[in-house]
């Protein structure tokens, strides 16, 4: 009878231990809550555009990679849309992945302002939200000499983490995990549509162009890619340099001669070319750079300054003297021409829009060419991926996402050492280590965002490795998004050409794009 009983003990200890078994655990449950629903399946379509007179045959993918951590497990879906030419060897083809930055930019920008076969008008003095977001043919894309992938960040356009938590979100949202996960995108993608002997390059605008150069050095000595050159595109490449400080110069000295290309460009009504602006760069370069030097209780430097910063920049001189000729981008915008009762923008500031608030003492909204282009760049882009591309998503396309760039880390130093926010020591090391590399590092006359003067700067710090020329930097008409005005668009696609080797060269065999 005993035994029976234990026995019954035991049985009944099983049952409810078997009944409790099923019950999902809680972390896991949760999880599956917050899953976030993978991308549809890759669509792919067919096109052409004609460039020179010659007609480009192009397949179009567009669609996603799918992101998995050290277990497999899923931790994202990548969007991306990639033109591949018709008829060339996959071999010799050339191959470009492209980016925009933010961070919490999708990269339609780059792919409907410049480098794909359709384009869109936008950011030019007198483009407004409501205008048609019409595509046309792009005559300057860049699809006869290169394959192209534009690529969305996890958080950008449609692509996202596997779950809608702060957790799986950090895992994509820094400097390092970003340039972590868009190197192992861009690993995959070539080991998928088995393009690993393709020439590969790189093009990255703005917080792209300071991704490039580190993604650079992280596929040569990580995922074992090596890329063969990198278009940095109005870029920051040194966060400290960029930001500055109210103790150093560099700040300032970086911006001026932007400055004086805008008033330039106000007064005579033409797009100002960089020669124009040789007095200005070495003004700011020697006399300017000494005397902010010298500080504000040097009286005599500030007179000599704020005489000659006036000339240059056209703003009241009684402003100029107040503030130590001492000018930040933020008052530029706003007294430039405030007299007409119009605010500029940061990212081209010979572009200007009225100002809401007129009378108030500081700026009080956003940027007139930033967020004017919103709106016509993401209807456009949807319109396109949706009803040409056939790529489908029942979401919202974030083509500047704010939640990304708050959240995102920067991951820096206290002290500087490996300062994360500084990509000069990456493009430094990509360039040391393969003397084949070459970068190309272009910008606009007229951009504060990221003046040009700023790389200028960097780049003569950078030692020459056997050739100066492998690391160039020309200056366009224009601001952040120099290329939305023709001239300098094909004046870029020129100066880009020059990386790429010659087309005939990629004519052998035919591509079968699997």
């Amino acid at each position: 009878m005993k035994t029976i009983l234990t026995l019954l003990t035991v049985l009944l200890a099983f049952g409810a231990v078997a009944q409790e078994a099923p019950k999902p655990d809680a972390a896991a449950a949760a999880a599956k809550k917050d899953e976030t629903p993978a991308l549809p399946a890759d669509s792919r379509t067919t096109g052409q555009v004609t460039v020179g007179g010659k007609v480009i045959k192009y397949t179009a993918i567009a669609g996603a990679m799918t992101m998995r951590d050290e277990k497999g497990q899923r931790r994202g879906d990548m969007g991306f849309v990639a033109y591949l030419v018709d008829g060339k060897s996959p071999s010799k083809r050339p191959i470009t992945f492209a980016f925009n930055g933010g961070p919490g930019s999708a990269s339609a920008w780059l792919h409907l302002g410049v480098l794909g076969p359709k384009r869109l008008a936008f950011g030019n003095d007198g483009d407004v939200p409501s205008k048609s977001p019409a595509l046309i043919d792009n005559q300057e894309t860049w699809l006869d000499f290169t394959d192209i992938v534009f690529i969305d960040p996890i958080g950008t356009g449609w692509s996202r983490p596997a779950q809608d938590t702060d957790e799986n979100k950090k895992a994509f949202w820094g400097v390092r995990q970003d340039i972590d996960s868009m190197s192992k995108f861009i690993a995959l993608w070539l080991s998928k549509y088995q393009r690993l002997q393709s020439p590969k390059y790189l093009a990255g605008e703005s917080y792209g162009g300071f991704r490039a150069p580190r993604i650079a050095s992280h596929l040569q000595t990580v995922e074992g890619v090596g890329v063969q050159g990198v278009v940095v595109i109005s870029p920051v490449i040194d966060f400290a340099l960029w930001r500055g400080t109210r103790n150093t110069p560099f700040a300032y000295v970086a911006t001026l001669p932007a400055m004086a290309a805008a008033a330039m460009e106000k007064t005579t009504g033409k797009d100002v070319q960089v020669d124009q602006l040789a007095d200005a760069e070495k003004y700011a370069m020697t006399d300017y750079l000494v005397d902010l030097m010298r500080g504000r209780q040097d009286l005599t430097a500030v007179d000599r300054m704020s005489d000659k910063v006036t000339k240059l920049t056209g703003l009241d001189p009684a402003l100029v003297k107040r503030l130590g000729a001492r000018i930040d981008n933020s008052t530029f915008v706003r007294e430039f021409r405030r007299d007409k009762g119009e605010i500029g923008s940061r990212y081209d500031a010979s572009v200007t829009a009225y100002d809401p608030y007129p009378s108030s003492a500081e700026q009080n909204w956003g940027d007139p060419i930033l967020q004017g282009a919103v709106a016509p760049v993401t209807s456009a882009i949807v319109d396109y991926t949706s009803n040409v591309l056939n790529w489908k998503v029942e979401a919202p396309y974030r083509v500047l996402n704010g939640e990304v760039n708050q959240k995102w880390e920067w991951n820096q130093s206290a002290f500087g050492g490996g300062n994360a926010a500084d990509a000069s020591e990456d493009l430094r090391k990509a360039l040391a280590l393969d003397k084949s590399l070459k970068m190309l590092i272009v910008h606009g006359a007229t951009d504060l965002v990221t003046p040009y003067m700023a790389s200028r700067m960097i780049i003569d710090q950078i030692p020459p490795f056997g050739d100066p020329n492998r690391v160039r930097l020309k200056v366009y008409p224009g601001g952040h998004m120099f290329y939305t005005r023709e001239n300098s668009r094909k004046g870029l696609r020129d100066d880009v050409r020059g990386l790429y080797p010659d087309p005939a060269s990629a004519d052998a065999g035919t591509a079968k794009h699997g």
